[in-house]
């Protein structure tokens, strides 16, 4: 009776870890394409990303940079202060959007060039996403303390 209970438990404890791992790969391949990395252009200059790979890029806008063809494309340099990575985007651009500010774009990189399938600006005049500050600052371009890039 003793060993009956016992592989009956051992069975239990199998099937329960069994059924987490199971959980835990369905969740994972679920969220594959949900999951967009954050990478700074010197990064993406450094090591580009496969033409396929969807992550998110952001830092300032080049001042002089930003160019509007007839229609809805926009052009423009994303800098951190290290590298520039030139950004084509087709939509209509947030009202904070311009240049010297910050951004944060989600798209992939053909053939040297980031093709973003969204734009987001800051929502306010203080305001800069954590990632580009961040990336700014790891450039020593930003300084936090007034929130004024530096020349």
């Amino acid at each position: 009776m003793r060993g009956l209970k016992k592989q009956r438990r051992i069975q239990i404890v199998m099937l329960a870890t069994l059924a987490l791992v199971l959980s835990a790969s369905l969740i994972g391949y679920a969220m594959r394409d949900g999951i967009n990395f954050f990478r700074p252009p010197s990064e993406v200059a450094e090591n580009p990303p496969a033409p396929d790979e969807v992550f998110r890029i952001g830092g300032l806008v080049e001042d002089g940079s930003l160019i509007r063809d007839a229609g809805e494309t926009i052009r423009f340099l994303v800098t951190d202060g290290g590298a520039s990575i030139p950004v084509t985007y087709t939509g209509i651009l947030p009202d904070l959007f311009g240049e010297g500010q910050g951004m944060v774009g989600t798209g992939r990189l053909v053939n040297g060039v980031f093709e973003a399938t969204e734009i987001l600006a800051r929502h306010d005049e203080e305001y800069m996403p954590a990632e580009v500050i961040e990336a700014l600052e790891a450039q020593g371009v930003y300084r936090q303390s007034d929130g004024a890039p530096e020349s």
